[in-house]
């Protein structure tokens, strides 16, 4: 990482930060969601397992092989209508179940104090990501928070990473991604940022396999591995 971003004692001056499975654990909620739409077909519920499979590419994505794990794949018109009910049903599921991540808290708290400028980028819907920051006390150290519906396109895609760093003022150089899959590595990479991944999160692949430039055991981690980083630059 050192060789491709410059890292130095100044890196980073930024950290955006994915929120499933990253921040928070929102399987349970999500997984409650998802049973209570394919209930409304009279469908048998998923495993909690199988809802974590598919967290990770928006709501829609999640709605879409949700179907298809039970058996009904939907398409077009169907697809759409089911993507609709889905809408109220996952903002009555957004903080009954989900519980901080590891060393959350701490770490957010950590690096605001230090003066790094933080965000937050996620497939998950503007409000409901609101939402779910604003119940575990995250927006005051947020300068950033930006929902998979406020841009175009998104993870893996880097635009909720550039329209992150672009509320912080921050250069994609001089800033790292934090996150648990590879669409968190995949957006970091087109946007020219560093990436670190955390295990315990929602990925199907091991997290050493996804080419980030760092694996963290947990976020309580994070500091010490990057002093690591600047000290090893």
């Amino acid at each position: 990482m050192s060789g491709e971003t410059g890292t130095s004692l100044a890196f980073p001056k930024a950290i955006i930060f994915d929120l499933d499975g990253t921040l928070v654990d929102s399987a349970p909620d999500i997984g409650a969601a998802v049973n209570e739409l394919l209930a409304t077909r009279h469908l048998p519920p998923l495993s909690l397992a199988q809802a974590k499979s598919m967290i990770g590419h928006g709501v829609k994505k999640l709605v879409e092989r949700a179907f298809t794990a039970s058996g009904m794949p939907l398409y077009g018109a169907a697809l759409e209508q089911a993507n609709r009910d889905m809408a109220p049903i996952y903002r009555r599921h957004l903080t009954k179940l989900t519980t901080l991540m590891p060393g959350a808290k701490e770490t957010v708290a950590h690096f605001h104090v230090a003066g790094v400028a933080l965000g937050v980028a996620t497939n998950k819907p503007q409000l409901a990501t609101r939402e779910v920051l604003l119940h575990f006390g995250f927006t005051d150290q947020l300068g950033a928070i930006v929902g998979g519906d406020a841009v175009s396109h998104q993870k893996p895609a880097p635009d909720s990473l550039f329209l992150a760093l672009e509320r912080l003022r921050v250069e994609p150089a001089d800033a790292l991604m934090v996150g648990d899959s590879s669409a968190d590595v995949g957006a970091a990479r087109a946007a020219g940022m560093a990436v670190v991944l955390v295990r315990g999160g929602y990925t199907q692949v091991p997290v050493e396999e996804l080419g980030a430039d760092m694996v963290c055991d947990s976020l309580l981690d994070l500091p010490t591995a990057l002093q690591g980083l600047r000290s090893a630059a």
